[in-house]
């Protein structure tokens, strides 16, 4: 076994924060110049460290779940909806490894004073990447509790600089998976979209990874979304577009069966499926075959978020 020893830094020899960062945008810019095809011509000749490794360095932060148990990794990576690679639980486990994450690039367009296109690794090294254990609620009655890593979307957004006329933030997903329509009759490329107060509000997670490692490629390397107080088919995953508009755009579940999926997909214990309820949910927070079932919280239990809802009728609004 290696053992890594810590090796201290005289403090005169780190480089200052500012000085990192001024350096991070001026190569942003240069890739941004560059465009999709430029950006990955210009690392194809680093090594293959420069890449990221598997583990993140990240810094703790005050978001925490007390109430129920952390999900084992192993069943948060084997119990996956990613429709892309097949529609069974554990396909996109054996399916999604087909997926190249590098070279891997976000196109940024829309309503932006500068569209561009962003490689990867300039994304992740934007800010410090925070350690956040959110409850993951899914639309089919079941929950994790997952320690997600990442930064808020905000700061991307803020740096994507939007034009006023943007209320809505569009979220298109990777085509590489094993077809353009499955036979259940979804149709890909895969979108999602938040109102912008919502894309903008501290929870939204710029998410890359979890447990503190990279994200499996099954649960949306390289880069995904994670919006908790939303059902998980609202958190976008392995995004290559992200679009600013102006009035709200198409969303893949939502425009395939809008009777059953609304825009918002907010968590409400109130507003059944019409296939089965959403009063409860299964804890899969143990590798148990037969998961605890508790009462399904409002909007997953983040209650700051209920202000961005002020005045609609949930019930309506689904």
């Amino acid at each position: 076994m290696l053992i890594r020893k810590r090796i201290e830094i005289p403090s005169s020899e780190i480089t200052p924060k500012e000085t990192y960062r001024t350096f991070q945008m001026s190569r942003r810019r240069l890739l941004a110049g560059l465009g999709a095809v430029g950006a990955a011509a210009a690392t194809v000749g680093l090594p293959e460290a420069a890449w990221g490794l598997d583990k993140l360095k990240t810094v703790p932060s005050n978001y925490n779940v007390t109430d129920r148990d952390v999900t084992p990794e192993s069943k948060a990576q084997s119990y996956n909806n990613f429709y892309e690679f097949g529609e069974e639980k554990d396909d996109p486990l054996h399916n999604a490894q087909k997926m190249q994450i590098r070279p891997w690039t976000v196109k940024i367009e829309g309503l932006v004073k500068k569209p561009q296109t962003l490689n990867i690794d300039d994304i992740l090294a934007y800010r410090p990447i925070e350690n956040r254990v959110y409850r993951f609620r899914c639309v089919e009655a079941w929950s994790m509790v997952i320690p997600w890593d990442g930064y808020p979307l905000s700061e991307l957004i803020k740096f994507a600089d939007p034009l006023p006329g943007a209320k809505y933030v569009q979220f298109i997903s990777t085509t590489s998976g094993r077809g353009m329509i499955l036979p259940s009759g979804i149709e890909f490329p895969y979108s999602e979209g938040l109102r912008m107060d919502e894309a903008m509000h501290p929870l939204t997670l710029l998410t890359f990874g979890s447990y503190g490692e990279v994200l499996a490629n099954q649960q949306g390397s390289p880069i995904r979304v994670i919006v908790p107080w939303k059902y998980g088919f609202k958190s976008a995953k392995s995004i290559v577009k992200i679009k600013f508009v102006e009035k709200e755009p198409h969303t893949t579940w939502n425009d395939m069966a809008p009777n059953e999926y609304g825009f918002y997909s907010n968590v409400n214990p109130q507003v059944d499926h019409p296939r089965w309820s959403q009063a409860h949910e299964r804890l899969l927070n143990s590798n148990s075959i037969f998961p605890k079932t508790v009462p399904t919280l409002m909007f997953n239990g983040y209650d700051e978020v209920a202000s961005l809802y002020s005045g609609m009728d949930l019930r309506k609004n689904f």
